[in-house]
């Protein structure tokens, strides 16, 4: 009897580990859908200012500039302060092939590298 309280009790603590990595992989998965939602909501963003900036703004692009900033204020009172830096998101981590060869410049006559 004693082996088969100590698979019960194995198979209790595997179970119970099995749930908390559970947890952890959604709130991992949490985590990066909000990180996308705030990449998007900033591009959304800079595109909005842009045409302010650039003259080429709609009627609607006071609003919408308003919109974004309200979703991120949420977004951010529901996940905590995020990190602006794009250049940390999955996305951009992965640099794309161009297919073209790694730059070999020569270095011209006299030494000046340009």
């Amino acid at each position: 009897m004693a082996l088969m309280d100590k698979m019960k009790a194995q198979a209790q603590q595997l179970a119970q580990k099995a749930q908390e990595a559970g947890k952890a992989g959604q709130s991992k998965l949490e985590d990066v859908q909000a990180k996308r939602k705030w990449d998007g909501l900033l591009r959304d963003l800079g595109a909005a200012v842009y045409a302010q900036k650039s003259g080429t703004a709609t009627a609607d692009t006071n609003a919408d500039v308003e919109r974004i900033v309200k979703e991120l204020t949420d977004l951010e009172a529901q996940n905590g302060p995020m990190d602006a830096d794009v250049a940390s998101t999955p996305e951009s981590d992965a640099t794309p092939d161009s297919g073209t060869a790694p730059d070999t410049e020569t270095t011209p006559e006299g030494g000046f590298k340009l």
